[in-house]
């Protein structure tokens, strides 16, 4: 199977193809470069693997959730190339690639994909490995880190936190949580690579059009009211927890 998949959701730009059982691979930085060296890098990498566009049998991509830039320019990608070449999209959640990426790297089975998702807020969603497929326990959201949890009836055990998120926003979680580990892992075009030959074996692949965004949040940033009110939270928050340890003290 010939498949072109890349992913420009985060900070990083991914690009992968697969010409049967050869893997080549491209990292580099996303942001607000992925949408000037995305086509440039993806051309090259397929010159490599000695692929041409119409020699696809499909483009996967992460539509999201991320950020809105990076999503758009992966739809736009691929579209442009699909329709170009007569070969079908493969729409996949970024999500859904991370905890495919934390099985590739830590083995594991129980995923609590989470991504920053700037504003304070992350993008999260429950995943488990059964039956060599990954099944979605809820949809994904966006939420304050406060508000993640798992899904009801789910212990603690065997379940990690995988995704980006833990730098900005691990000293925010609910006690519930606090104790799970919490594993490096993105949406990795390789990822999206082993998700995706399953999914056009299974018929799934789409028409260039349908190579749309999943945004889940409606807007990109907040307001001039929002960011002052969360900063006076925050600050109030400081003051409570300086009054506690000076009460603590004395």
């Amino acid at each position: 199977m010939n498949l072109l998949a890349f992913d420009t959701s985060t900070e990083t730009l991914s690009i992968a193809v697969q010409r049967g059982p050869q893997v080549f691979a491209h990292e580099a930085a996303g942001g607000a470069q992925a949408s000037a060296t995305l086509i440039e890098q993806a051309l090259a990498l397929l010159e490599q693997a000695q692929l041409a566009v119409a020699g696809l049998h499909a483009i996967a991509f992460g539509r999201g959730p991320g950020a809105f830039t990076g999503l758009r320019t992966a739809c736009a990608v691929a579209q442009g190339l699909a329709w170009g070449a007569g070969v079908p999209v493969l729409p996949i959640d970024t999500l859904l690639a991370v905890a495919e990426n934390a099985r590739q790297r830590h083995g594991l089975t129980r995923a609590l994909a989470w991504l920053d998702a700037r504003m304070g807020e992350v993008y999260a969603a429950p995943f488990i490995w059964q039956a060599d497929a990954w099944r979605a326990l809820d949809a994904a959201r966006v939420c304050a880190p406060e508000e993640l949890a798992l899904p009801a009836g789910e212990s603690a055990a065997g379940w990690a936190l995988a995704g980006n998120a833990a730098s900005a926003c691990g000293s925010r979680l609910p006690p519930a949580l606090d104790s799970l580990p919490r594993l490096p892992a993105q949406p990795a075009a390789t990822a999206l690579l082993a998700l995706a030959a399953p999914m056009l074996a299974a018929g799934q692949g789409l028409s260039a059009e349908q190579a749309l965004p999943l945004y889940i949040r409606d807007k990109v940033a907040q307001t001039t009211a929002e960011r002052l009110a969360a900063r006076a939270a925050e600050a109030a928050k400081q003051k409570r927890a300086e009054q506690g340890r000076a009460e603590g003290c004395a």
